[in-house]
């Protein structure tokens, strides 16, 4: 038994001959079989760079009027991307009409937006999908005068009133015009479809005498008219009544003082209409994107709010969009479990590289796997041709065996073993392969000795 030190040496240096074997294959088997490896190298990057490339950093999104309840929500979202490296281009537009049709357009770069419940049919918009819903959006019907009898709007005064709307295509003027119908009035006041913040300086200045807006309760119209004591807060009394006809639409209840307790406003207990504020995106949006943006709104809308309990949002509530797929996933069983303890990004290049590899290696593995035995198929199948043109040669020389043909003879041999030691041989045909120069050599001394006669004798054997 050989000291630890001499173990170690032998060891080491049948590690490192075997390491070397190795290598020498691998080089030799890549020299091989290269074109195919490379062909598996491009379909590799075409999966990669096509079928699942990397999120995108940069995205537009639609925030709706200037100061509105869409633009404070949207920063926020701004924020919560940037700290995950993604960029969020907030763009203003007139509201939720002209969100979902720069959403349907496929030029427009715009990639999501918010947008109310019941701003338009789903069949008008294809192309866009619903990330879930994020908010209520109050209907606030605020009012100067007494327009309320027994607890219920005086038809006879609001048919006399001065009625703010909205502009044609604001979320505001869908959901006023939505109300008015199925309350089917006799007698419509005069409705005058300005904006929000000019509908809250008519209102104080005694220009209109009711105000109906959409919008959320810390957005600074809404603020400006809870605030003043001269406004009334219409109760919704038949709230209940209103949501079976109009499906979109949710009840809120306000206790009394809810909003201000030291002037106990509302002075009654209060139902309110609300619709809901979905997250819309483009079908096309990455669906990394799409996790971050349901990410972003557990976190921001998810926390417990004057309206809201806390996990209430997001959900799905009245959809009149298709639901995303990535977003049902979501709903039904949360983020993928790498994003609950990686970094987005880290989690997003693992979970897409899962997906990408393992169709890959679907087809590959079983191609790489052949690779070494084609490659022995193919070395043995050399060996057998040159095996082969050796039988016919001895043959040949058993029949017409010529003493002054013998350079020539002793050359076709030369050639044979020069062939044979031309291939690269893997060890597993190495027997085969010094089998055959064994043979050649045979003959070759058979010739060089005059006896031809036991030619045949080898290939018996």
């Amino acid at each position: 038994m050989g000291s630890f030190k001499e173990d170690f040496k032998d060891t080491a240096v049948a590690v490192l001959e075997t390491a070397q074997d190795q290598f020498r294959d691998a080089i030799s088997f890549i020299k091989e079989t290269w074109p195919l490896l490379l062909l598996l190298l491009v379909i590799l990057i075409g999966l990669l760079a096509y079928w699942n490339p990397p999120p995108p950093r940069y995205i537009m999104m639609a925030s709706g009027i200037e100061g509105g309840s869409y633009e404070q929500l949207a920063s926020k979202y701004v924020d919560f991307f940037a700290k995950r490296g993604v960029t969020i281009e907030l763009v203003r537009t007139q509201g939720s009409q002209e969100n979902i049709t720069r959403l349907a357009d496929r030029k427009d770069p715009i990639q999501a937006a918010f947008v109310q419940g019941g701003s338009l049919h789903t069949k008008q918009v294809p192309g866009v999908e619903s990330l879930g819903s994020v908010d209520y959006e109050p209907i606030w019907v605020f009012y100067k005068g007494s327009f309320v009898k027994n607890g219920l709007l005086d038809l006879d005064k609001f048919a006399k009133a001065r009625v703010a709307i909205g502009p044609e295509g604001s979320g505001t003027h869908v959901q006023a015009m939505n109300i008015l119908r199925v309350s089917e009035v006799d007698r419509l006041p005069k409705l005058l479809p300005i904006k929000n913040d000019e509908a809250v300086t008519a209102l104080k200045n005694g220009e209109v005498d009711i105000v109906l807006m959409v919008d959320g309760l810390r957005a600074k119209n809404v603020q400006a008219l809870l605030n003043d004591p001269t406004v009334n807060l219409l109760s919704f009394n038949r709230a209940a009544a209103y949501t079976k006809n109009i499906h979109y639409l949710e009840e809120l209840e306000i206790p009394m003082g809810g909003f201000n307790i030291a002037r106990n406003f509302p002075p009654n207990d209060t139902k309110m209409l609300s619709t809901v504020t979905n997250l819309l995106i483009d079908d096309r949006m990455h669906p990394a994107i799409q996790f971050l943006f349901l990410m972003a709104a557990q976190e921001i809308n998810g926390k417990e709010s004057f309206f809201t309990k806390r996990g209430e949002f997001p959900a799905f509530m009245n959809s009149e969009f298709p639901e995303s797929p990535i977003a049902q996933q979501f709903h039904q069983r949360g983020l993928p479990v790498l994003m609950d303890f990686l970094p987005f990004w880290v989690a997003e290049f693992v979970h897409r590289m899962f997906f990408t590899l393992l169709p890959f290696f679907a087809i590959a593995y079983p191609i790489i796997l052949s690779l070494p035995s084609y490659r022995l198929r193919r070395v043995q199948s050399k060996l057998n041709r040159i095996y082969g043109e050796l039988k016919f040669f001895e043959n040949d020389l058993l029949v017409s065996y010529d003493p002054k043909k013998l350079p020539d003879y002793l050359e076709t041999l030369a050639g044979m073993e020069r062939r044979a030691l031309a291939l690269k041989v893997p060890k597993r045909a190495s027997s085969d392969f010094y089998t055959l120069r064994s043979s050649i050599d045979y003959v070759r001394n058979a010739l060089n000795r005059g006896d031809h006669q036991i030619l045949g004798r080898e290939s018996a054997i």
